[in-house]
C-alpha cells in the first residue's frame, strides 16, 4: 500500500514537471492576488511589508521608474505583476521611446508585464472616438512597436481598458490583441470600469471572448443598478462593500478556465489603507475559501 502511495505521489510530480517543461499553467487556488498601489498609500518600505503582512502576492505600481520597488518586493518574497502606464498612438509618429525601452529593460526577468492605457488614436491630427475599430491600423502597427522590444525580454503587454480612451471597453482590449496575434499581447478585464461604461450587465461575453489573451482582471467592491450614472466612490469600494456579487464574478470567470491573477483596484478609496486592505484580504479569502479549482 505505502509503495502504491508512494508511486502514485511520484507520477503526479512527473506529470507537473512535464506540464511546466511543456509551458502550461499549472491550476493554483486561491488565485493569485495582487494589490493596486493607488489604494495603498504609503512610502514602498512601509507598503511592502503591509502587503506581506495582510497576504497579499505582490503589487500593481505605476509609471517608468520600477527599479526600486522590485528589488523590495522581491526582498519580501513578493512580486510585481505590472506597471501601468499611458501612451497615445498617432499614425505618423512611433510608440516606442528611449523610456519605455528603459522600463521593459528593468522589468525583464521579474515577470512583470506593461499595463498599457490608450488615451489616443490619432491620424492626419484626428483623434479617434473610444471603441472606433477605425483607429485599429494605427493601434495594431504602433503596439506592435512596442512588442517588438519587449516580447524577446520576456516582458508580456496587457492592454488596459480605461473610461474615456481609445481603448475603453474589454472588447477593445481583446480585438486589438487578436489583431496582433501576439502571446506577449493580452488584454485585461477592470470590473470598475465595465460597470462605468457598459452598465450592470452580464460580463461573461466578453470575458469568454477575450479568455484566450486575458492577462489580468481587477476587482473590487461596487455597487450594482445603474452603474452608469454611479460616480468612482459607489463604483470602488474595499472588497466586500457594496450590493454588486464579486464573488460570483470571481467564481464563474475561474469557471470559464480563467487561470491568471486578481488585482485589488482601489483609486480613490478614503480612510486609513492598511484597513482597507485588510477588509480586502479577509473578503477574498471568504469568496475563494470554498471554491473548487
Amino acid at each position: 500500500m505505502i509503495r502504491a502511495v508512494l508511486r502514485y505521489v511520484v507520477f503526479v510530480r512527473c506529470l507537473l514537471i512535464l506540464a511546466t517543461a511543456m509551458g502550461a499553467e499549472v491550476e493554483r487556488y486561491p488565485p493569485e492576488f495582487f494589490a493596486f498601489q493607488n489604494g495603498l498609500k504609503l512610502p514602498t518600505t512601509e507598503l511592502v511589508p503591509a502587503l506581506k503582512t495582510l497576504g497579499f502576492d505582490g503589487l500593481s505600481t505605476e509609471g517608468y521608474d520600477v527599479t526600486a520597488v522590485l528589488s523590495t518586493l522581491k526582498a519580501q518574497g513578493l512580486r510585481l505583476y505590472n506597471t501601468y502606464i499611458g501612451i497615445e498612438l498617432d499614425a505618423d509618429g512611433p510608440a516606442r521611446t528611449g523610456q519605455f525601452e528603459k522600463l521593459v529593460d528593468q522589468l525583464q526577468g521579474s515577470g512583470a508585464a506593461v499595463w498599457l492605457t490608450v488615451p489616443k488614436v490619432t491620424r492626419n491630427g484626428r483623434a479617434f472616438s473610444s471603441s472606433d475599430p477605425e483607429g485599429d491600423a494605427v493601434a495594431v502597427l504602433r503596439i506592435k512597436e512596442l512588442a517588438d522590444y519587449a516580447e524577446p525580454r520576456g516582458v508580456r503587454i496587457a492592454l488596459y481598458p480605461h473610461t474615456g480612451t481609445w481603448v475603453e471597453r474589454l472588447d477593445d482590449a481583446a480585438r486589438v490583441a487578436d489583431k496582433l496575434g501576439r502571446p506577449g499581447v493580452g488584454s485585461t478585464f477592470n470590473l470598475c470600469h465595465f460597470l462605468k461604461v457598459e452598465g450592470d450587465k452580464d460580463p461573461l461575453p466578453a470575458i469568454r471572448a477575450a479568455l484566450p489573451r486575458l492577462f489580468f482582471v481587477s476587482i473590487n467592491g461596487a455597487d450594482g443598478g445603474d452603474t452608469r450614472r454611479l460616480d468612482w466612490k459607489q463604483l470602488i469600494q474595499p472588497l466586500g462593500q457594496g450590493s454588486y456579487d464579486v464573488g460570483r464574478l470571481v467564481r464563474e470567470v475561474r469557471a470559464l478556465g480563467y487561470k491568471g491573477p486578481f488585482g485589488l483596484q482601489g483609486y480613490g478609496l478614503t480612510g486609513d489603507p492598511k484597513e482597507n486592505g485588510r477588509r480586502s484580504i479577509d473578503a477574498w479569502r471568504k469568496m475563494t475559501a470554498n471554491a473548487v479549482p
